[in-house]
Parts: C-alpha cells; sequence; structure tokens
C-alpha cells in the first residue's frame, strides 16, 4: 500500500505521556471527586475502553471535558515530564523526507504537542487538528481527509486506543496500533483487519516498504 498521509495520535503513540498520566490521575480525582486508581488496577485500566474506565471511576460523562482540559493546563505546566518515544524523531523525518504527509489528531492541545515534538519535528506536520474532545475524533478525521484531498485508501491512522480504532473505521481508514500507548496488545488485537506495530521501525517499514532501518 503506497501511503500518502500517516494521521498520528500524540499522547501514548508519539509520545511517552502514560507515566504521567498515571501519576496525574489521582490528583485529578481528587479535585473533582471520583474513585481513585489503585496500582493494582493499571493493568485493568489498559485493557479498557475509554466508557469503561469512566465507568470504573465513576466519572459522569458531564465532568469528562472538564477533567481532560485541567490534565491538558496540568500537562503544560509540566511539559518536560513528557518527551518522544525513542525513535519518533527519526521516523518523522524520514516519512516527511520521503514526501508522505503528516497529520496529528489528538484531544492534546497544539501548543503541547509542538512544544514536545521541538523545533526540528513541529514544522515537519502538515494538519494539526488538536483539542478534540474523547469521542470527537470523527470529524477531525473528516477535515484532515477534505483537507488533504486524498482517499481513505491513501491514508494511515496510527494509534494506541480502542477509541481511536472505532474512529478511524468509522471513516473507512486503514489503521495501525502500536503496542508501546496506554492500550494492552490484546485489547488492541481483538478488533480485526488492522496492522499491529512491535516497534517504531515497523511503522517506517510499512510506509515505506525497503526503506533503510534506523535504531528505534
Amino acid at each position: 500500500m503506497n501511503y500518502k498521509l500517516v494521521i498520528f495520535d500524540f499522547d501514548g503513540t508519539l509520545a511517552d505521556s502514560f507515566p504521567y498520566f498515571l501519576k496525574t490521575l489521582n490528583v485529578l480525582a481528587e479535585m473533582y471527586q471520583f474513585k481513585k486508581v489503585e496500582p493494582d488496577q493499571v493493568d485493568e485500566l489498559r485493557g479498557m475502553h475509554v466508557r469503561q474506565m469512566m465507568k470504573l471511576s465513576g466519572l459522569p460523562a458531564w465532568k469528562m471535558p472538564i477533567v481532560a482540559s485541567t490534565f491538558i493546563k496540568m500537562m503544560s505546566r509540566d511539559i518536560d515530564q513528557i518527551s518522544l518515544f525513542d525513535g519518533i524523531s527519526e521516523l518523522l523525518q524520514q516519512l516527511s523526507a520521503h514526501g508522505v504527509q503528516l497529520a496529528i489528531v489528538s484531544s492534546n492541545s497544539e501548543s503541547n504537542i509542538r512544544r514536545v515534538l521541538g523545533a526540528d519535528n513541529a514544522p515537519l506536520i502538515n494538519y494539526y487538528s488538536c483539542g478534540t474532545s474523547v469521542f470527537g475524533k470523527q470529524s477531525k478525521f473528516r477535515k484532515v481527509i477534505k483537507k488533504s484531498g486524498f482517499r481513505p485508501g491513501e491514508i494511515l491512522c496510527i494509534g494506541d486506543e480502542v477509541r481511536d480504532i472505532e474512529a478511524a473505521q468509522s471513516e473507512a481508514l486503514p489503521f495501525g496500533a502500536v503496542t508501546w500507548g496506554y492500550t494492552r496488545t490484546d485489547a488492541l488485537t481483538a478488533y480485526s483487519g488492522i496492522t499491529v506495530f512491535h516497534t517504531v521501525a515497523d511503522i517506517l517499514h510499512t510506509v515505506l516498504p525497503g526503506s533503510q532501518p534506523f535504531q528505534a
């Protein structure tokens, strides 16, 4: 498949933010009065859809946008604690150098994302569609597709959560799931018709077959 555009999720896909998420989650739980996550619940949490997480924690849907907004503001304050996964910079640079367009669709803020990407990587992204609601990626995908002018079959979405898979499949977009993010591999592979990436180099070789490998 000759992919002309790759749409990335950010947290857990490009950026190693899950440790920060875990550390911050119980602070948010105390602030907004929902159940804290105990250490022995983390593995269970990583196998859940967002709606299941909300049910487990007793977080009502109306509070979710408020909690998400506060989390993004806290991350902005602590942005130096967030870094890209090893090999992501090289991946973005190689894809861009070979003419593949890049997009990021994320519920995080564009400002946070640009700061983590850094001055060398941020300009490589052709389309930013950020600050989406937790369940609002479908409409953002449609906007990116329209702006790019590519057909769905020419676009690869890459993410680390079940909601990413569902949003991509709703728009008939090919999907690649990374195994190093927020969600357990078994929860991702329960969905048929997706590609599973175990390393950053796997993404490069799928999008650019025959490309030279890099250390990641």
